[in-house]
């Protein structure tokens, strides 16, 4: 019989959270440290990642950090097989690094076209490759990608960050359909516009960062904690059947037109 006390309880479950020093992340790390997860902070920011697990620790959760650039394939592969053999297993794995260089498609170098990919497309192909192999072993897992509303509509100037979101979206649910039968669930989380330290340039703009608020049916912004509930959710056996999926959280972006409320 389903305890549906528990649903989102992660207890005696290890979560591995890449990008935990910031924004997305760290109140990622959050919401699954207090739902009751060990979590394993993990960011090129080594103290930030530090300062994640001890904020988690000073609400009663349990947490450690490691620095961690993912778009080194040693270095990835060297923390999934330390965490394994430190925990015995990893239950949960959350990517959320990404960058944007905001400019005209054709004013794009190679050099900066070949930077974003690294990032949000190499650096998360890296990360989910390592832990999807041990959870695969395992036969059970749940691993969230990091989308965007951006995989769906784009603007100027953000073509090549589009680009990698929407790929991200087909590569879980390509690797949903090769792990499903093993227990491994994949699935992305795709937020319409969040203050973090990704978006600060937008919100010094008070026009551009208006705008955004008036687009979307809530008619703000969302805060970065906001994300953490889907994350739980999709970490835990409240999504037990929902794997392939891309959940929006973006406050009605996608779903209304936004340009003009006609008179009704």
């Amino acid at each position: 019989m389903t305890q549906y006390s528990s649903l989102f309880r992660l207890d005696n479950r290890t979560a591995l959270v890449a990008g935990a020093a910031s924004g997305i992340g760290l109140s990622a790390a959050r919401g699954l440290g207090a739902s009751g997860a060990l979590v394993v902070c993990a960011d090129v920011d080594e103290s930030g990642a530090g300062k994640a697990a001890a904020s988690i620790r000073e609400q009663g959760g349990n947490a450690e950090a490691v620095a961690l650039d993912i778009t080194d394939p040693g270095a990835v592969n060297a923390t999934v097989q330390q965490v394994v053999e430190k925990h015995g297993q990893i239950h949960v794995l959350v990517s959320t690094p990404a960058i944007n260089v905001r400019k005209p498609l054709l004013q794009y170098n190679l050099g900066e076209f070949e930077r974003v990919l690294r990032v949000n497309l190499s650096g998360t192909f890296n990360i989910t490759q390592a832990v999807a192999r041990h959870m695969n072993e395992k036969k059970a897992g749940s691993i969230i990608l990091f989308s965007s509303i951006r995989s769906i509509t784009v603007e100027p100037g953000q073509a090549v960050y589009a680009a990698t979101k929407a790929a991200l979206v087909q590569m879980a649910r390509g690797l949903a359909s090769e792990l499903g039968s093993q227990g491994v669930r994949v699935n992305c989380v795709a937020p319409g516009i969040v203050e973090t330290p990704l978006t600060a340039p937008i919100k010094s703009k008070p026009e551009w960062y208006q705008a955004y608020a008036n687009k979307n049916a809530l008619g703000r912004w969302a805060q970065a904690d906001e994300m953490a509930g889907p994350v739980v959710f999709l970490a835990s056996d409240a999504s037990s059947y929902v794997t392939g999926a891309v959940l929006f959280v973006d406050g009605g972006w996608t779903a209304v037109d936004g340009r003009f409320t006609p008179p009704l």
